[in-house]
């Protein structure tokens, strides 16, 4: 801990201490002043900043902590913008930056939206006791600038970002009246898009971002992970993938150029996602399992990778089923390698054949090649793809 100015301990990253006291001129944060390495080990405590913030540590803050916190935010946000045009200098920053945190969750991006994350941070940390509580809000509300350029901008999306969270954690909600991700699933989904397209801005390398994706997957339970995946790859086609769109409507920027540029990222940011998904066999597996049939054959219609990934998994499957006499219907060989049985194996194919007429022939013709390949019987009970045609 560091000590505050009126004697009281603070939970603010020691090394953080140093700087100059809150209330300072914009002068006395330039780093110009301090050698490059002392920049460098102030950026690498930005995550311990943001932790703190999250954390029960600020029961204990005073108006003088909070301010010394917003100071550092804000020169946090100066360091982006003063290097964001200086590739050397920037990529020397996030990797600090991604250095001193477990998962490559944060990087050069994130110090152009310090203010945002930790105002947010603070603003649904329970334990923040009134008073400081009171002088964010004052802090965010009547901030320099505000109202005009970036920062009415971003507390413009911090109090969108919040209302939304307080609407999704609302427990009653209306029916669905059609086929889609839950509303919390769709929220993260755009989150996570814009992340990827500000990831793709900075850096610009495919290697980099799926590295940052990974990361950011790797903490989610795969349940939560294959349903924002799923989410985000079905708004990247349903065009509702980021903000962008809506701000482009709002300004009059739509050109033909613009939204040609926006289609290249989203196919991008699609190969991204899928590059994660399809690039081990077992997460793809337990990826099919989790979704709805519906959800599935939406994504195999509009992404042709992900459709041919998709029905070799069900090759697979129903080569596994075998037909018991006595009983009269198919049922697993093996119940480690059968997956499905033979009826959710001919709903997942039915819901195939129900979508696109693309995928649908698509379906049918590999359906046929399999039967061809299985002796082309045309008896029930001989073959799994001459029954799951007939039921077809």
């Amino acid at each position: 801990t560091s000590r505050s100015a009126n004697g009281g301990t603070n939970a603010i990253p020691p090394s953080l201490g140093s700087a100059p006291a809150p209330g300072g001129t914009r002068s006395s944060l330039q780093p110009q002043a301090w050698p490059m390495e002392v920049v460098l080990g102030q950026v690498e405590q930005l995550p311990a900043l943001l932790a703190v913030s999250r954390s029960a540590l600020v029961r204990d803050w005073d108006s003088l902590t909070l301010d010394r916190a917003l100071e550092w935010a804000r020169y946090f946000q100066h360091l982006y913008d003063l290097f964001r045009a200086r590739p050397q200098l920037r990529e020397a920053l996030g990797r600090r930056l991604r250095c001193s945190q477990p998962y490559p969750l944060l990087g050069f991006p994130a110090l152009g939206r310090c203010p945002q994350l930790l105002g947010l941070a603070l603003l649904e940390n329970r334990a923040l006791p009134p008073a400081a509580c009171r002088r964010l809000l004052r802090s965010l509300l009547q901030s320099p600038g505000a109202g005009t350029g970036s920062d009415a901008r971003g507390l413009e999306l911090l109090a969108r970002r919040k209302a939304a969270a307080y609407l999704l954690a609302v427990p009653h909600r209306p029916p669905r009246r059609a086929p889609g991700p839950e509303p919390q699933l769709r929220a993260e989904a755009q989150l996570l898009l814009s992340r990827l397209r500000e990831e793709g801005q900075e850096s610009g390398e495919p290697a980099g971002r799926l590295r940052w994706l990974c990361g950011v997957l790797e903490q989610l339970l795969q349940p939560r992970a294959f349903g924002v995946v799923a989410a985000a790859l079905a708004l990247l086609k349903q065009g509702r993938g980021t903000e962008q769109a809506a701000d482009r409507d709002r300004d009059g920027s739509g050109s033909q150029d613009g939204h040609q540029a926006s289609a290249v990222g989203d196919g991008c940011t699609a190969e991204l996602l899928l590059s994660w998904l399809l690039g081990n066999q077992e997460r793809f597996s337990a990826f099919c399992l989790c979704l709805p049939c519906s959800h599935l054959a939406f994504l195999a219609g509009h992404y042709s990778q992900l459709s041919r990934s998709y029905l070799d998994l069900l090759t697979g499957w129903g080569s596994h089923l075998v037909y018991d006499p006595s009983q009269g219907r198919w049922v697993k060989s093996c119940l480690v390698k059968a997956e499905l049985s033979w009826e959710e194996l001919r709903e997942r194919f039915r819901s195939l054949c129900q979508g696109s007429t693309l995928l649908k022939e698509q379906t049918q013709a590999a359906l046929e090649l399999l039967r061809t390949q299985d002796e082309d019987f045309k008896v029930c009970g001989l073959s799994v793809w001459t029954d799951l045609l007939m039921e077809l």
